[in-house]
């Protein structure tokens, strides 16, 4: 989903990009081995994607979560805020490296019941956080629990929707286009 208005700043590369948006750019080329369409478009707020980049690592290394499980976090989250660009992204990333099975990656794209008790709990309570601003009830925050997480956790996935949030924002206003290793999950949020 791209909203209705459209930032006409251009995508930055390292040959047009301030210092200071150069120095992060060329800290994800030397992350990932390119320089994302997401991160170009990010890069006119050197912060914004600074804090999007330190704060998508800290999920990673430290939140207690299996890739798989960050992928099913950070997938609810892209879905719900109807991202196309993070969904596509974030499907692949799932597929080929964080092996989560297509059975559940498909069902939170398509939003129908994941085949997978422990991951559907993990869902679930994402997007209660989501529709409730953080505010889950008893009953939310017990149903998590028993789904074999922890009380840490919850703060976890507020971190993972403080950074998607970031990302999928910054994408939905500069229309990002998908790059082409992503093309293969191409995605779009039913009207």
């Amino acid at each position: 989903m791209s909203a209705e208005y459209r930032l006409t700043l251009p995508f930055k590369t390292l040959e047009n990009a301030d210092p200071k948006a150069r120095e992060v750019l060329e800290k994800a080329k030397a992350q990932l081995g390119f320089i994302p369409n997401m991160y170009a478009g990010m890069a006119n707020a050197p912060g914004l994607l600074d804090t999007y980049l330190d704060g998508y690592a800290r999920f990673r290394k430290e939140s207690g979560f299996t890739p798989a499980e960050q992928e099913v976090v950070f997938l609810t989250i892209s879905r719900a805020n109807g991202c196309d660009y993070c969904v596509a992204a974030h499907s692949l990333i799932a597929d080929q490296m964080s092996k989560v099975p297509p059975a559940v990656t498909d069902a939170i794209r398509d939003e129908r019941p994941i085949p997978d008790a422990r991951l559907a709990a993990l869902s679930t309570f994402t997007e209660v956080m989501l529709r409730t601003r953080g505010l889950p009830s008893n009953a939310d925050v017990a149903a998590f629990l028993e789904g074999g997480y922890a009380e840490r956790q919850v703060l976890e996935i507020i971190l993972a929707i403080a950074v998607k949030t970031l990302s999928n924002y910054a994408n939905h206003l500069l229309h990002t286009p998908l790059d082409t290793m992503f093309a293969g999950r191409v995605w779009r949020q039913a009207v």
